[in-house]
């Protein structure tokens, strides 16, 4: 069967919805969930020596796949009728970058997103600060951008670079869904 202009913009947009069916859309559209998306690809594990916090050339940084991965994922919001989200991120490069790359609005720093990988005594903290973010009202859909190891202690889950995990807000974070683009 030949494709024509018209079949070809449904065959892009469909894998987006098809990818989505578990989550609850609604949920995070109303505010009522929150999509909490680990990094787009950055390759490499944890952070180079002599890193820096406040210099992105001392950190491991998106990909030119992992760039694509992060718009593919706002593309996903968009899709599913998330134009304009709170967006908060880690303060680590590739989170900010993941972030903007969203394009759902700007971007707000919150520490209690930041990455405790090298330093696992900060773990409970950044924990109970990631559940007071997520029980606070935000009055619409909520992304927050961060890493493995925080939605790991936050979810028992373990999800891929670019995947989000969907959580209860206002309460108990429980899981609701994941989706990745």
């Amino acid at each position: 069967m030949p494709w024509s202009r018209r079949t070809l913009p449904l065959l892009l947009v469909a894998p987006l919805v098809a990818r989505a069916e578990a989550v609850p859309w609604p949920l995070l559209r109303e505010g009522r969930a929150a999509a909490l998306p680990r990094h787009a690809l950055a390759p490499g594990v944890g952070d180079p020596p002599g890193f820096r916090l406040s210099n992105c050339s001392t950190q491991r940084t998106l990909s030119d796949e992992g760039r694509a991965q992060a718009r593919s994922l706002g593309d996903l919001f968009r899709a599913n009728g998330i134009a304009a989200a709170t967006v908060f991120s880690s303060g680590w490069c590739r989170c900010l970058e993941t972030a903007e790359l969203l394009a759902l609005g700007p971007v707000r720093r919150e520490p209690a997103l930041d990455s405790f990988f090298a330093d696992r005594g900060e773990g409970a903290a950044r924990t109970a600060a990631l559940r007071a973010l997520l029980a606070a009202s935000h009055g619409g859909p909520l992304v927050l951008v961060t890493h493995q190891v925080n939605i790991t202690a936050l979810t028992g889950l373990v999800p891929a670079s670019g995947e989000a995990v969907v959580v209860r807000t206002g309460g108990d974070p429980e899981v609701l869904g994941r989706f990745r683009a």
